[in-house]
């Protein structure tokens, strides 16, 4: 969530994001998190958490997003401009060790990732340091800790092959949030009547958050594969303006052609699954000497 610095209750944006995290645990219940982050220009910062310098906490364990998410946390979550949560399927990574959950804090980087990635090929072809954990995340969050612009990032993610979808902020710039949607991994940005912004995997759950939360949506929309955007506000002096897209950038995404598989839509609508997979385009490595076509799943 990237919360708008109008709106006259903080409640209804944190509880959807709350129940984000509840709905995300079809998703995966191996472990999960969340983090809050940064405080809006001029509007002074956060009392101590007693975490890193920058304004930032990130809670995460092993298990369900509801047994991570405490209702103490509420006062913190109201001030925070920006929040991500996670919940994970472990595909590689032991979900018994801590340090494979998410989200990550991997250079100046606090991240998510959903999908499942070839590791060892981004590690053949760039050099990269030791990893603290043992999932396919780390790899391509260390490699965006050094991307210095809208080129670099898409260079990046088109060297990724696999199942991607990511969210990522910079604790130095901790109200600009980087979304990008690879090959197959879903991802649904949502826009409340509050100007607050939000991301998650199944565009289902902003229908059931509604049913559940005060919040009312304006848009709804799942972000076709090779999509990059980076969202927050642009500071300007004396000014509190509303989140808005600061920049976007397409890319291709690659998979393996295993990657094609029915999980990658869990918990969608026949409606919505249909919709997004009428819209996939990406590279497919399917061949022993790693070459790849460009095809289209309809």
């Amino acid at each position: 969530m990237v919360r708008s610095p109008f709106a006259e209750d903080a409640g209804p944006a944190s509880d959807v994001f709350v129940t984000l995290g509840m709905l995300a645990e079809e998703r995966g219940t191996d472990s999960a998190g969340l983090a809050l982050l940064g405080a809006w220009p001029g509007l002074g910062g956060w009392p101590s958490l007693g975490g890193p310098a920058g304004g930032c906490r990130v809670v995460r364990g092993r298990g369900r997003f509801a047994e991570i998410w405490r209702p103490a946390y509420v006062p913190e979550l109201d001030r925070s401009p920006v929040a991500i949560g996670h919940t994970r399927w472990a595909t590689q990574g032991s979900p018994l060790e801590p340090r494979n959950a998410s989200p990550m804090a991997v250079r100046d980087l606090v991240a998510t990732h959903n999908g499942d990635i070839d590791a060892a090929d981004l590690r053949s072809r760039f050099a990269l340091p030791p990893a603290s954990g043992t999932t396919d995340s780390e790899p391509i969050f260390q490699l965006l800790a050094g991307c210095k612009g809208p080129s670099e990032v898409t260079a990046v993610l088109e060297a990724v092959i696999g199942r991607v979808a990511l969210a990522w902020v910079h604790r130095d710039r901790p109200t600009e949030v980087h979304l990008a949607r690879g090959a197959l991994s879903p991802l649904t940005v949502a826009v409340d009547t509050d100007q607050n912004i939000y991301w998650a995997s199944n565009p289902r759950w902003f229908r059931d958050a509604e049913r559940h939360t005060r919040a009312r949506f304006s848009s709804v929309v799942m972000l076709r594969e090779g999509t990059y955007a980076k969202i927050g506000m642009e500071p300007r002096p004396g000014r509190r303006d509303r989140p808005e897209v600061l920049a976007t950038a397409k890319f291709l995404p690659t998979a393996r052609h295993t990657d094609m598989d029915p999980r990658v839509w869990t918990g969608f609508t026949d409606d919505d699954r249909e919709v997004d997979r009428a819209g996939l385009l990406h590279r497919a490595v399917h061949r022993p000497d790693g070459t790849s076509d460009l095809i289209t799943v309809a």
